[in-house]
């Protein structure tokens, strides 16, 4: 499933394989810890992106389960109850930088305005400008970003009994460094 999901990215961002960029191994975290209570955070490795430099075009798809957190209660609670990975294994990203420009590219970190679509939980959510920096060393791009998310957007029931230990917003930070595409 996995190989078919990265097909889809790959069509998506659909111009010569010179402008793209891409990694397997970006990091995603989140958290939505409120003060006195256990900390409610989890990390992933299990994230492939892809950047168009000619048009702009950015996409990420996120393996649900593949997030781990310092609990291994929590990390179950997560998964079956709260982001039911087992029936919607994956979240996905598609957006396009606004104003941007390969040219604008250097190593310098540079904050771009992103625009997207985030499906998560079988729910799909507007994003409009979140800003992300990117620089570019070499034959990488450096991505870095994060925004904030709220559970019922995604339809995401929080029980009554641990409403008061999650935060509403919850905190998305990403990180990636893509390699340049080699030609086929």
């Amino acid at each position: 499933m996995k190989h078919i999901v990265y097909l889809i990215l790959l069509i998506y961002v659909s111009t010569s394989a010179q402008d793209k960029y891409l990694t397997r191994t970006g990091e995603v975290n989140f958290e939505a810890s409120v003060p006195t209570f256990e900390q409610v955070e989890a990390k992933t490795n299990a994230v492939t992106a892809i950047l168009n430099t000619a048009n702009g075009e950015f996409a990420a798809l996120i393996l649900i389960k593949s997030f781990r957190f310092k609990n291994a209660l929590m990390e179950e609670h997560f998964n079956e109850n709260y982001a039911e990975s087992f029936k919607f294994p994956k979240a996905t990203f598609k957006g396009k930088l606004q104003d941007f420009s390969n040219t604008m590219l250097t190593e310098v970190m540079t904050s771009f305005p992103i625009d997207g679509v985030l499906s998560f939980h079988g729910e799909e959510k507007n994003l409009k400008s979140i800003i992300i920096k990117l620089s570019k060393k070499d034959t990488a791009i450096h991505i870095r970003g994060s925004f904030l998310a709220n559970a019922s957007d995604y339809n995401i029931k929080i029980p009554e009994i641990v409403r008061n230990k999650i935060s509403k917003d919850i905190k998305v930070s990403f990180e990636f460094i893509l390699q340049k595409k080699p030609s086929n």
